[in-house]
């Protein structure tokens, strides 16, 4: 399959102009990206929200790219569409069971805007999950079970912290591989 619309999901801290997303987006073709929504409103369902109207604006098929938190927005955003996904690239999916770092929502903020329970179900599309073993927002462990539940395939990345430009990750040429192997399936 070629072609494919390729939709990317920013986490909480949403669209940077070094992050690998942002310059995967420059180098590929037909590619959207969710409308930034800034750090302080997290309602799940404006999110969700966000994530439906731009895959409907979308042709054809579509491959999500998501990053951290959008990682889990997409799974929320997967049982409720009715939106045909091809596949979906989860890079560092965040273990919002636990306390994040200062600078993040508290679990109890993102409960109160709807985060509880992350989806556990198979994704009804095929999934890369793609794992750091120092992310400090994710035990390795908690993001496999993920993968996992999911039905995802799991990429073991090492060590690459949580693959953000403060884990010394701009371009990240194995996103455009993940990609393409979507696209090929």
């Amino acid at each position: 399959m070629t072609g494919a619309g390729l939709l990317i999901v920013p986490g909480l801290r949403d669209e940077a102009p070094d992050h690998w997303q942002t310059l995967l987006a420059q180098r590929l073709p037909n590619v959207a990206r969710v409308a930034p929504m800034g750090r302080v409103n997290v309602d799940l369902r404006i999110r969700l929200d966000a994530i439906e109207a731009a895959a409907q604006a979308i042709d054809g098929p579509l491959i999500l790219v998501a990053h951290s938190a959008g990682c889990i927005m997409a799974a929320h955003w997967a049982r409720r569409t009715k939106r045909l996904v091809h596949g979906a690239l989860l890079a560092a999916p965040p273990d919002i069971d636990t306390a994040m770092p200062e600078g993040y929502p508290t679990i109890e903020a993102l409960r109160s805007a709807g985060w509880f329970p992350v989806p556990r179900a198979p994704l009804p599309f095929a999934t890369i999950v793609a794992a750091s073993r120092n992310d400090p927002l994710a035990r390795f462990e908690r993001v496999a079970g993920l993968a996992q539940d999911w039905g995802a395939r799991l990429v073991d990345l090492g060590d690459v912290g949580h693959l953000n430009p403060a884990s010394g990750f701009g371009h990240w040429p194995r996103a455009e591989e993940f990609v393409r192997e979507l696209q090929a399936a």
